[in-house]
Order: C-alpha cells, then structure tokens, then sequence
C-alpha cells in the first residue's frame, strides 16, 4: 500500500484501478477494509479500527484517497467537503479534442440508479456539475486533460467528458471507443486539504500509474 500522509488523525493513500474504496459485502476486501488492517496489525490495535471515508473513488479510477482516522477529523473534512473548500484536481486521457483546449463546464446531471449511471439532462432535472478543465497535451487526434473538479457528482468527470465529446479511454460506460489496459484512464491525482486540528495547509499527489506511459508523456 502506498501511503501519502499519516499521523493521529488523517491517513492518505492511493487507490489502484480495481478496488472498490468501500461498500462491498462483509468478507471482500476494499480499499477501506486494506487500510483498517494496516492500521491493526501497525499500532497493534485490539477490536474495530475507526475509519471515516472523507473521500472515494469509482472501482476503475487510481489515484487519492483520503481518511480520517476519528470522527471530529471526519466531521471536520466532510465540512471542507461539503463548502467546496477543498482542491481536486484530476488527470484523464480522453477522445478527441476539446474545444476550446481550456475552461469551464456548468451542467447538470441525473442519476439512473437501475443502470448505475448519470446522464447529462436539463437544468430543472438534475444537479449542478461544475468543473474546469485544460488539456496538457496532444496525443495525435486525443487529449491528456486536467480536470479541477468543483462539485462532486457520481460519475462527473466520467459523464461531463462523454457528453462534451471526449469520453475517457476505456469508459465504455460513457461510449468510449479506446482501450484501456487497466480501469479507466481518470487518475485524482492531487488532493488539498486543511488539517483539522493544525490548520496547515496539506497537498496530496499520487503519481500518475506506469501504464500511462504507454499514451503520453507523464509527468
């Protein structure tokens, strides 16, 4: 396990393409269910490890995850959550090219529970999506693009792209065309935080997983 920050009340790690972050059946194993048995067999701690989830990723998508190791830490995170004080920032490989190469996108989405999907719908339908985005760098006819996400909808990134023209390679979910070797190519690459007890500002980065390399230039 790759471990970014850690100390009494937070622990950050990077979650690989695969692993659901949390919610699976009693018995299989999750990101969060990894992370408490990281903690249990470090500290030596008997009985249940208090996790809170501040943060979670969809099963294909790599990159930070952030915890709160007790619940004035959560409840305190989950508010620079809730108030978009936070900074999240995304790295994706998509189709095509977007136009312009660079600014903002204000849509609004719904969710489809029975097909576990979001779809792009009318402003009276749904809820608000907000992102800006800017692409990095030309891949022949595709996009590597950085993603700032402002709000944090099921699926955002994965749906804003795909209905702006540029599904993310291997979402074939959203109507992607390309391959992907493993999950999706949507990393959360950097994640910035306030520290609930110290105040001090914290900057999470996960670097991007090698098989990137095999599209782009990575930094």
């Amino acid at each position: 396990m790759q471990i970014l920050y850690e100390d009494n009340h937070l622990l950050a790690v990077v979650k690989p393409c695969g692993l659901a972050t949390m919610g699976l059946a009693a018995g299989e194993e999750t990101l969060l269910t990894c992370v408490k048995d990281y903690i249990k067999r470090k500290y030596d701690k008997p009985g249940e490890v208090y996790l809170g989830v501040v943060s979670r990723l969809d099963v294909p998508v790599s990159g930070v995850v952030l915890f709160a190791r007790t619940s004035k830490a959560a409840a305190r995170l989950n508010e620079q959550f809730r108030t978009h004080s936070v900074t999240k920032i995304y790295v994706a490989l998509a189709e095509g090219s977007l136009d312009p190469p660079e600014g903002e996108w204000v849509d609004w989405i719904q969710e489809d529970k029975r097909h576990r999907k979001v779809w792009l719908t009318r402003s009276g339908d749904g809820k608000e999506a907000k992102l800006q985005y800017r692409t990095l760098q030309k891949i022949g006819v595709n996009s590597m693009i950085e993603i700032r996400l402002e709000t944090g909808r099921k699926h955002q990134i994965r749906v804003q792209l795909a209905g702006h023209g540029s599904p993310i390679f291997g979402d074939g979910k959203y109507g992607a065309k390309t391959d992907f070797p493993n999950g999706i190519a949507l990393h959360a690459w950097k994640l910035s935080v306030t520290h609930p007890t110290t105040q001090q500002h914290i900057e999470l980065t996960a670097s991007l997983p090698a098989v990137w390399k095999k599209f782009a230039a990575v930094f």
